[in-house]
C-alpha cells in the first residue's frame, strides 16, 4: 500500500467520492472559455483591460483524475506531477466537504 491509500483510510474517504470531486473540480465552465478566449486575445495584442486582467488567472485542466490514475496512487506507482496536483486538488475538495482542513502534497504523497 501507499502513503496515499493509507491517508484515504485514515480520512475515511471512498476512492470513488475522489474521481467524482475531481471531476466536478477540473471540468470545463463557461468562465474557462472566456478566460482562454482572454488569454488568445492578449497574445494577438487585441485585448482589453478587462480581458488582460482575466488573462492573468488560471483555468482548470479539463482532465479529471480517473480510475487507471487513482489505482496506481493506491499502489503506489509513478505519477507525475500534474496527476499530483489534480489528486490533490480532488482531495482537499472531498476533505473541505467534510468539514476538514485541507492537506498539502507531501501528506498525500
Amino acid at each position: 500500500m501507499s502513503k496515499f491509500s493509507d491517508f484515504l483510510e485514515a480520512q475515511k474517504i471512498d476512492p470513488r467520492r475522489v474521481l467524482l470531486a475531481s471531476k466536478a473540480v477540473e471540468s470545463y465552465t463557461d468562465e474557462d472559455q472566456k478566460l482562454r478566449l482572454a488569454k488568445k486575445r492578449v497574445k494577438k495584442n487585441e485585448a482589453s483591460d478587462a480581458e488582460k486582467e482575466l488573462a492573468t488567472k488560471k483555468g482548470r485542466s479539463g482532465k479529471p483524475v480517473t480510475q487507471l490514475l487513482l489505482d496506481q496512487a493506491i499502489d503506489g506507482g509513478d505519477l507525475t506531477r500534474r496527476a499530483k496536483v489534480r489528486l490533490l486538488r480532488a482531495v482537499n475538495h472531498v476533505l473541505k466537504q467534510k468539514s476538514k482542513d485541507a492537506v498539502a502534497a507531501g501528506d498525500l504523497f
